[in-house]
């Protein structure tokens, strides 16, 4: 079983979202990686899934980059993207079909960048829907408005009357913060907001959004946290039932050498810089009453590990306390900490957390040793108000001279003493996904550390954890 999926002998890269005939079929971009055989391609491949648990897969045969798929009456449309190198060129394509097996390209509707608005070179991932303000489709797409700069991305605008013919409009949206497009955009609307959604890989790697009450703008960007994930998660786009909306992304894996980033006499592969393409995980998107987003658990995916691990409470550090699944882990000085079960290669751990005023630091180890020396940490510093992710290469010495960056991945959480707060974290082998009282969604990967055991711990203080609890197949 897989809580999250990824394919085989390919990885999974930017999703499509599409629901159709009482079932999701969201499309995605599968690369294997130089191993294509006939049953295994790269390029569009449609999945069906009722629950995002357990997906069946139908190639498309159509070779290209993200894009969106409508239906229109009987016909389904699917928009993507071509490239050309020299010179770099992007181009938008046009395919349909009957019934989502068999794809006829329009091989006479290429549309490029026009070269006056938009540059022709970043010219991609469109998005098309039904404009009913104005009774017309439009199409974003991630591009470069021509400027005065290289800091030229934006979300580019055609309108057109019968998805055949379109007409190049001034941006949708023109931030202009970096040189990189505004990748894979897509917008919904949840009562009276809309919600733009792009991922930036220029400056800042990650999936953000802005919301308006209006097509036409201005554009907010919500505060403190305007993204879904960490870095080690691209490429999102959202979809919906009709009743729930989700958010499909993909984690990236740290494996493929690149130039002389990842030499072969590595000492970490945790420190391995990211490939494109990895494993989907889908988050379900809420909104707040202020009109902000939130993510939480796919239901299905939080419920489908069912079978409750004894609990086990080692004291290692510090002045604990253990009854039962519940422990107070304190240190008056610097660290405490108890080691808990080993870490199965699937398993959901939970436990509720409350800490006093003067704790400086807070959370649950994954892959730790013996030693409670190096694993990888979640820490919560509420002092920074935020959650933080460290690997086990900054546990020694040699590591933390090799590791040059002071943050690894991190995401914006709320923290008061004396509160009680949810923490969620799924392992499936590598991969990580921790979730902060099912609100905040902190994504990440473990490559050098396996077969270890949880832990918790606190710094400068109580900190107290109830209801631990671990579930299995």
């Amino acid at each position: 079983m897989k809580l999250f999926y990824q394919p085989e002998q390919a990885v999974l890269g930017d999703v499509i979202p599409f629901y159709d005939d009482g079932k999701f079929k969201p499309f995605y971009l599968k690369n294997t990686r130089g191993k294509d055989t006939p049953s295994n391609i790269t390029g569009w491949t449609m999945l069906t899934t009722e629950d995002h648990l357990h997906f069946t897969e139908h190639p498309t045969y159509i070779s290209g980059g993200t894009g969106s798929v409508i239906k229109v009456n009987d016909t389904y449309h699917l928009f993507y993207c071509t490239f050309a190198r020299n010179p770099k060129r992007g181009y938008i394509r046009h395919a349909v079909s009957p019934d989502l097996d068999q794809w006829t390209t329009l091989e006479d509707e290429i549309l490029p960048a026009d070269g006056e608005i938009y540059r022709m070179e970043e010219w991609r991932d469109p998005f098309v829907f039904w404009n009913e303000e104005e009774g017309k489709w439009w199409m974003l797409i991630a591009a470069n408005a021509v400027g005065k700069t290289n800091r030229s991305s934006c979300v580019g605008l055609c309108v057109s009357d019968d998805l055949h013919h379109w007409e190049y409009r001034q941006p949708f949206y023109k931030p202009m913060e970096c040189g990189g497009a505004c990748e894979c955009p897509d917008l919904f609307k949840i009562g009276e907001w809309y919600y733009l959604v792009f991922s930036y890989y220029c400056d800042r790697f990650q999936t953000v959004y802005r919301m308006s009450k209006s097509l036409n703008g201005p554009w907010i960007t919500p505060v403190p946290d305007d993204s879904f994930d960490t870095r080690a998660y691209y490429a999102a786009k959202t979809g919906t039932d009709g009743v729930h909306r989700y958010v499909y992304g993909w984690n990236p894996t740290k494996v493929i050498p690149k130039r002389n980033m990842n030499p072969a006499n590595q000492v970490s592969k945790d420190c391995n810089s990211w490939d494109w393409g990895g494993t989907l995980e889908v988050h379900q998107v809420l909104q707040n009453s202020d009109g902000t987003l939130y993510v939480a658990p796919e239901p299905h995916v939080y419920e489908a590990l069912k079978n409750a691990q004894e609990i086990m409470i080692e004291d290692v550090l510090g002045t604990n306390t253990i009854q039962g699944n519940n422990v107070t882990v304190g240190a008056e000085e610097g660290f405490g900490g108890v080691l808990l079960n080993q870490v199965p290669d699937l398993c959901k751990f939970e436990a509720d957390v409350e800490f006093s005023k003067d704790v400086r630091r807070f959370g649950v180890a994954v892959q730790v040793d013996e030693n409670y020396d190096r694993g990888y940490y979640i820490y919560l510093e509420p002092s920074r108000n935020r959650m933080e992710y460290v690997s086990g290469i900054r546990m020694y010495g040699d590591g933390g001279k090799m590791f040059p960056y002071a943050v690894e991945l991190e995401r914006p959480v709320k923290l008061e003493a004396d509160q009680t707060y949810h923490l969620t974290v799924f392992v499936q082998e590598d991969l990580l996904l921790v979730y902060f009282n099912n609100q905040v969604a902190l994504s990440g990967r473990m490559y050098d550390y396996t077969g270890r055991r949880f832990g918790l711990f606190s710094f400068d203080g109580d900190t107290k954890f109830t209801n631990v609890s671990l579930y299995t197949e």
